[in-house]
């Protein structure tokens, strides 16, 4: 099976990451990490909302909130700079289908990080069922991708030591 290039014009590819696509890539990591470690509190909340219980502030509450508003916001300016600047290419000695799973796993993650927030807002601002339905659903998607992203950078890293890390930790001159 013939595999396409991900990415075909190379002239233009930068060699690395900006510092700006370095540090939105870090914050909205560590976001998203937060958004896992302390749901709980917008668990609660929501189940007393869906019971007709009266709900009282909770900063946590207000902290998942606002941490999807930045998540969104920041995975939006992400896109923007990927779009205007480029991104580098997959280390040259990778497999196609490696850099295929690549290509599909980034995407969706993209993806993923813009319906996140957008159904989760559809459930808490809009009283939308649905909204909260998707928004529980995808939990389990983006978790899942996460950890294969970690996985696959520590990969490229210790087995084909691509140094495929190194684009994340230093921008490009």
């Amino acid at each position: 099976m013939d595999v396409p290039d991900v990415c075909e014009d190379q002239m233009n590819t930068p060699k690395g990451y900006s510092l700006s696509q370095i540090r939105l890539h870090w914050v909205v990591a560590a976001l998203i990490v937060t958004q896992y470690l302390f749901n709980d509190a917008i668990g609660q909340a929501w189940r007393a909302y869906t019971k007709g219980l009266e709900i009282s502030f909770d900063p946590l509450v207000l902290a998942h909130v606002l941490a999807g508003v930045l998540i969104l916001a920041f995975t939006l300016w992400r896109l923007r700079l990927r779009a205007t600047r480029g991104a580098p290419l997959p280390p040259e000695q990778e497999a196609p289908m490696l850099k295929l799973a690549a290509h599909l796993t980034h995407w969706t993650l993209y993806a993923l990080m813009i319906l996140m927030p957008l159904s989760g807002a559809l459930a808490w601002f809009g009283d939308v069922e649905l909204g909260a339905i998707v928004h529980n659903i995808l939990k389990l998607p983006l978790l899942v991708l996460v950890v294969l992203h970690v996985l696959a950078a520590l990969f490229h890293q210790f087995v084909l030591k691509t140094n495929l890390i190194a684009r994340m930790k230093t921008a490009e001159e």
